[in-house]
């Protein structure tokens, strides 16, 4: 009776060691289709968000996409947790977000009162914003309709289909390849840069070959900076906030200027 015991436990074993060869690349498979649904997907939205939709379209849209790439990426085997947007982690995440926003915050007051930076910050795309505007912008704008679709993307989504996101575990390929796109993502956001800021223009020319390639590659620099970020903050809370501050205080900053 041992024996047979025995006997019946070795082949459930070698069954299972068998199995789990299938199992896994199916699992590879599912998440190879739906990193491409998700490059897709970030095409579009990209196309749509910055040459389709009026501007008080740009919030719900982005915000519906993010939320569509969350699906997506479960279905592939990569949910919340695994890109980094555990709902129980917070403490860590939040807190160097919150240190990283006010030396953002610092930056930046330093960088408006010196005279020789203050053309970084003078950008004609702001136009005559008023008080109402500007505050939609910094608060409403680009909080939920930029950071919260790129954050989850780039930084969690994006990452974790193509291995692992930094913010669970640090692998160069998945960073190098998700901020790459990140940086190819400003195509069409950084056409007309060269006029739009002194700063830029007064550095690269007005030539948009020259300046376009600029923003991709510094987008993609800015990318890995970004998960390193969210490696050291253990969450794409904390990417999202630091996202935050440098576009909205960089924006707010930018209104002060032009007042």
């Amino acid at each position: 009776m041992v024996r047979l015991s025995f006997q019946v436990h070795d082949r459930s074993m070698a069954t299972v060691a068998a199995a789990r060869p299938a199992v896994h690349h199916r699992a590879r498979r599912r998440r190879r289709w739906a990193l491409a649904i998700v490059i897709v997907l970030l095409v579009i939205s990209n196309i749509v968000a910055n040459r389709v939709i009026p501007q008080w379209a740009y919030v719900p849209w982005n915000l519906s996409m993010a939320g569509l790439l969350l699906y997506v990426s479960t279905r592939g085997g990569a949910g919340p947790v695994a890109i980094g947007l555990g709902i129980r982690h917070w403490h860590r995440p939040v807190g160097v977000g919150l240190l990283l926003v006010g030396s953002t915050a610092l930056v930046f007051a330093l960088g408006m009162i010196i005279p020789a930076t203050q053309n970084a910050f003078l950008d004609t795309r702001i136009g005559d914003a008023t008080l109402g505007q500007m505050l939609f912008i910094v608060l409403v704008q680009i909080p939920l309709g930029t950071v919260v679709l790129e954050e989850v993307a780039f930084r969690g989504v994006l990452p974790a289909l193509m291995g692992a996101a930094p913010a669970i575990r640090w692998r160069w390929v998945p960073v190098l390849g998700a901020s790459f796109l990140f940086g190819l993502w400003h195509i069409l956001p950084s056409m007309g840069i060269g006029n739009a800021n002194a700063a830029v223009g007064q550095t690269l020319g007005t030539n948009p070959w020259i300046t376009t390639t600029a923003a991709v590659l510094s987008m993609t620099a800015a990318g890995v900076l970004m998960c390193v970020m969210a490696r050291v903050g253990k969450g794409i809370k904390t990417t999202m906030l630091l996202h935050w501050a440098t576009n909205s205080l960089g924006f707010f900053a930018a209104w002060l200027l032009l007042q």
